[in-house]
């Protein structure tokens, strides 16, 4: 089964160097344990473009929340079940020392 984690920030580029340490520890420990599929830092919702092409294009600066909290990175990854998925959320939020959000992949 596919997941993805969404960390949780209010701030882009916030992690502190001991943090970036230990999220490379948790990316090497997600890769060994045959669980990785891909990661990245995104950028903030400032840079963000709402692009809405249904009937007439539309492209709106900006993110569809607008909330103090944002996600400011993600994990794509692969776990046997949604028990496994949770307990790797929970190590890469303590990796991270953000909030994390899970959600399974559609269909699988």
């Amino acid at each position: 089964m596919r997941f993805v984690i969404f960390v949780i920030d209010s701030q882009t580029e916030s992690a502190a160097s001991d943090e970036m340490a230990n999220i490379d520890r948790f990316n090497e420990s997600l890769v060994s344990g045959g669980h990785f599929i891909l990661a990245a830092g995104i950028s903030a919702p400032a840079n963000a473009f709402l692009i809405d092409n249904r009937q007439e294009l539309e492209v709106t600066t900006g993110s569809l929340f607008n909330t103090e909290s944002f996600y400011s990175g993600f994990w794509i990854i692969s776990a046997e079940s949604i028990e496994q998925a949770k307990q790797l959320a929970a190590e890469g939020s303590k990796a991270c020392n953000r909030k994390v959000e899970l959600r399974p992949f559609l269909g699988q």
